[in-house]
């Protein structure tokens, strides 16, 4: 597929003057990988063009084999990015993109993606509908016509046409009393080749394609269902891809088999989290009890049986976590879940052991199928009903749900790599506490193994994917292409120090003297930084605890908060010019997001910020241990390698571009080469890659300001005022 050596044909989607080298590199390298049909892993630092390094060579490959490229992401910002690429590439090489998004952001009048699907359906029925009689209509006054010209075959046949127009009639007429949607029902029925020409004149956003089916009359979400087959790029979010049924017509919308399609993963170091998130399964207590009340209104004889495992399972729920909670900690429960953990050191998890023992009837099995048969047919019923026009609104069966998430909790609640777990939360109208048990899933691969074994390729980047063996393991991949490449911008415009202050163990954080320590530190890196600076803890707590001890620098302080907009936040802060920004490593600004040339010219990590350590995140170690064969596998690939990969994101967030210079900072020993020997199992410095840690500088915290100030003097940055005096 390449030209020459020199000028591949790749470039042609490259809409750069010119790649850097180890674009140059990576694109060669992606372009065989797709040649043989093989997986990447490609970690590249942050602002070094991955995305249009993996867009180019697999537009060209899908050009040459039919294929469709699905970039896909699950960071707004990098969305955003995609289509701003997108564009660049369609400038220079006209390409056919789609960039989509659920249902959810697109509808026009606001019914959730069950009726949706009802009001679909219907329309298009009636729609059939109506062009049938259409067709007969047409047909029996071309037999008139011929009777009137003494046809006499054409007055029987003309007849037997006008009984079949009654019936049609009569079924366009119903169907105009049920349930439809106007805006589709106009998709049906009118031109819409303007709208394609408008959608691939260009590369259009879902919110362009909602203004202009609003305007339209149109409905924009289904209009671009419709349209997106045999495009060359689909950008899209991880639900698209992550979840298997979703994924399945996602394909059949770009009129593609698994096979022909090739997928880039942005971010995809969170791949890991959200495929757990996608494979794990709910049920509130509120849906036992709305299920408890459908099956006393029923006078089905399988209702009493359904309703013995059900209102079992729910009053099982409801004593698991008031016995497990205080007094005290039920008056603390707010409205965000609280996990109530059930597993024990018996076979089966508290939950289940209570359900057993509230449970009496003639068999559990027994019971279950009847709730699933029972809620199926319900189910038909409350469609039928919205379909018809009976019912304003398309009814769940809350029967069918229970019925199918007490079947997989008791069935698969004790397997491997599925955690059984319960949670509460306060209803925000009626401030009453209920509960919600959830059958969790460890193990990532069991979602994402399906998907790399039936796409062509994919490639999986990141600025910071490395350990490659982990992502492949977690992953299920098969001997994927390994590629990594470090900042290529210059050497100089940089330094990363590693401060040696006391290391911040959780036992630490409420030490005087090491919150002075570190106080200092922080101190001198805004004083003696030319510029804004960013500063990340492991947790809002401790950005809000340092933002009070630095109360007193002349800087200008931003606090971030959760539920307080961090967009926002960050406008300002970058607005400014001397400005110190706190926030958590695990809130929204730690990766995806920009502070290019002067929006921060240093960044500081505070502490090795490790997540917090539930029983949640237990299981995955216990699940990692008993799955992979790697020692500590659970400690390493649950905890220590995605805490070093949010602190890398985090460094990465400065210097995004080749006349970009900064200072990167990580505060605490841990971090420094010395810890390797001194701190032995609480060092995390080998757990950088090799060419990172040859950049950190050991420094003693009293040093720091005048390594700055030596930096920033050498980058001529400090202005027509000078430095500040150590």
């Amino acid at each position: 597929m390449a030209a020459s050596d020199s000028n591949p044909e790749f470039l042609r989607f490259f809409p750069k003057p010119s790649p850097y080298d180890n674009q140059s590199a990576a694109m060669a390298e992606i372009s065989d990988a797709l040649d043989e049909g093989r997986d990447v892993l490609f970690e590249g630092a942050c602002g070094t063009g991955k995305t249009l390094a993996a867009l180019a060579p697999a537009l060209e490959y899908a050009r040459e084999t039919d294929k469709t490229v699905v970039i896909t992401t699950n960071v707004h910002q990098q969305m955003r990015q995609f289509v701003r690429e997108a564009r660049e590439i369609n400038d220079e090489e006209p390409i056919r993109a789609v960039v989509f998004k659920g249902k959810g952001s697109m509808c026009h009048i606001d019914v959730d993606y069950q009726e949706c699907q009802v009001l679909r359906d219907e329309t298009y029925e009636l729609v059939d509908a109506e062009r049938d009689l259409e067709s007969l209509e047409q047909r029996q006054q071309e037999l008139l016509d011929a009777a009137n010209e003494g046809d006499d075959a054409a007055v029987e046949a003309r007849q037997a046409v006008m009984d079949e127009l009654e019936g049609v009639r009569a079924d366009v007429e119903d169907l105009r009393e049920g349930s439809t949607c106007e805006r589709y029902y106009n998709n049906l029925r009118e031109d819409t080749d303007e709208f394609y020409e408008w959608l691939y004149s260009g590369v259009r956003t879902p919110e362009d394609v909602y203004e202009y089916a609003e305007q339209a009359g149109l409905c924009g979400y289904e209009l671009l269902k419709d349209g997106m087959e045999g495009v060359d790029l689909a950008v899209c979010n991880y639900h698209h891809l992550l979840d298997p049924g979703i994924r399945a017509q996602f394909f059949r919308w770009l009129g593609r088999d698994p096979e022909d399609v090739v997928v880039v993963f942005d971010e995809a170091h969170n791949v890991e989290d959200a495929a757990r998130e996608h494979a794990s399964k709910t049920l509130t207590e509120n849906t036992l009890d709305e299920a408890v009340g459908e099956l006393d209104e029923s006078d089905d004889p399988r209702a009493a049986h359904a309703r013995n495992v059900v209102s079992a399972f729910r009053d099982a729920l409801r004593d698991t976590y008031e016995s497990a909670l205080s007094q005290y900690e039920f008056e603390q429960v707010e409205e965000n879940w609280r996990d109530v953990p059930v597993a024990n050191e018996r076979k089966r998890d508290d939950l289940t052991l209570n359900f057993l023992q509230a449970y009496s009837g003639r068999g559990i099995s027994k019971d279950v199928d009847d709730a699933r048969a029972l809620g199926s047919e319900l189910d038909e019923q409350y469609e039928d009903a919205y379909r018809n026009g009976d019912a304003a609104t398309r009814q769940d069966c809350q029967t069918l749900q229970a019925a199918e998430f007490i079947d997989a909790y008791l069935t698969d609640g004790d397997a491997l790599g599925q955690y059984p777990t319960a949670a509460v939360r306060r209803d925000a109208g009626t401030n009453e506490v209920y509960g919600r048990a959830e059958l969790y899933t460890c193990i990532p691969k069991e979602v994402t193994i399906d998907l790399f074994d039936s796409v062509h390729a994919s490639v999986l980047m990141s600025a910071t994917l490395r350990p490659f063996e982990v992502v492949g393991e977690l992953l299920g991949l098969e001997d994927p292409v390994e590629m990594a490449y470090g900042l290529q911008f210059p050497e100089e415009h940089r330094r990363t120090f590693t401060v040696d202050t006391e290391p911040l163990f959780s036992s630490a954080r409420e030490d005087r003297a090491v919150q002075e320590e570190v106080a200092g530190v922080l101190r001198d890196m805004t004083r003696f930084t030319p510029g804004n600076t960013l500063l990340f803890f492991p947790s809002y707590s401790e950005a809000e605890r340092y933002h009070g001890l630095l109360g007193d620098v002349e800087e200008t302080r931003y606090l971030d908060r959760p539920g307080v907009s961090a967009e926002d936040l960050r406008q300002e802060f970058v607005a400014g010019d001397d400005g110190v920004l706190f926030t958590s490593l695990w809130g929204t600004l730690a990766e995806g997001v920009s502070f290019d040339g002067d929006d921060a010219r240093s960044v500081a990590v505070v502490g090795v910020p490790y997540p917090h350590l539930d029983e949640r995140a237990e299981a995955i170690q216990d699940a990692y241990d008993e799955t992979f064969d790697a020692k500590d596998a659970g400690w390493k690939y649950a905890v220590e390698v995605p805490t070093v990969r949010k602190t890398r994101q985090a460094l990465g967030r400065v210097i995004r571009s080749p006349d970009d210079f900064g200072v990167r900072a990580l505060v605490d020993r841990r971090y420094t080469a010395k810890s390797r020997t001194g701190m032995k199992k609480y060092s995390v410095n080998m757990s950088f890659p090799p060419e990172e840690r040859g950049e950190m500088v050991d420094i003693d915290p009293s040093k720091l300001k005048f390594a700055m100030l030596n930096f920033f003097s050498d980058m001529d940055a400090w202005g027509p005022n000078g430095p500040p005096t150590p």
